[in-house]
């Protein structure tokens, strides 16, 4: 039976959570269920569709992905069923699926239409749990709905190139548990412009001229160990999604602060590459 994941933003203290895996097993008993995550930051869409990027290609291919986040249906955000890369993913049309499939164009987009609907305020369990019980079981897309255009796509929140190329303008997609800031500028982004010229990163009113790959690249270990940069030191790094983040070499949020508090940056905020 295939896998069932849940990314949610209803956190642990309510009963939603249980309720939804309530669901589940009360109509696939041999059901299996994995928690991506239930703490994305309520209503976020970009940071739903950063953690999902993320982790869904790590599952086998016909895994069935419930995202609940801003998941109630309006005029311009209805409930819809994707097959991409594989992979099925059950969401509101917000942007989401378009933030996650933005390189990759779709199998089968459907425009959910479940015979009597229960209308209220939790159509993740009332929606979204029988259209996944119903993927598990072996059915098919066709029965659940009606095709449907492109998923909504979020351009206005992608990268942008200016000067002529001297310069990337982006924005903090994510804080991550340790307070290390994700961009949205990809390591193919900025390969693709640097042309092997020196640069210079910007947030607020700190400057990094390098891009490590791991964390410790910051330390140079031939160094004695008065001299060399380390705990508490700021870096830069394409992360293991290829994304370029800020960190705090071995920082802790929770004491004394990551990149996201000493550096002051929050979601959306500006991050600027120029090429020298």
């Amino acid at each position: 039976m295939a896998i069932i994941t849940l990314t949610t933003d209803f956190g642990l203290k309510d009963h939603f959570v249980g309720v939804l895996k309530g669901s589940i097993y009360s109509a696939l008993p041999d059901a299996k269920i994995v928690d991506i995550s239930h703490d994305i930051t309520p209503f976020n869409i970009h940071e739903c569709a950063y953690i999902l990027e993320n982790s869904y290609h790590n599952f086998p291919r016909g895994t069935i992905h419930i995202v609940g986040v801003d998941s109630e249906a309006t005029p311009e955000n209805k409930h819809i069923a994707v097959l991409v890369d594989g992979h099925y993913f059950i969401s509101a049309n917000t942007g989401v699926i378009g933030l996650i499939t933005s390189e990759m164009k779709p199998e089968k987009v459907m425009e959910i239409n479940i015979p009597d609907p229960i209308h209220g305020s939790f159509p993740v369990m009332s929606v979204f749990v029988q259209v996944a019980c119903h993927l598990a079981r072996g059915g098919t897309l066709e029965v659940i709905g009606k095709p449907f255009s492109e998923p909504k796509n979020l351009r206005e929140f992608a990268p942008r190139i200016v000067d002529d190329g001297k310069k990337i303008i982006g924005s903090v997609i994510y804080i991550d548990n340790y307070g290390n800031v994700v961009t949205n500028i990809q390591k193919h982004l900025f390969d693709a412009y640097r042309n092997g010229r020196s640069f210079e990163l910007q947030a607020r009113n700190y400057k990094i001229k390098a891009i490590f790959n791991a964390y410790s690249d910051i330390v140079d270990f031939s160094l004695d160990k008065s001299k060399r940069k380390g705990d508490g030191d700021l870096l830069a790094l394409f992360n293991s999604s290829g994304y370029i983040e800020l960190a705090i070499y071995k920082s802790n949020l929770n004491t004394v602060g990551g990149a996201s508090t000493l550096l002051g940056l929050d979601y959306r905020d500006t991050i600027i590459i120029d090429f020298l």
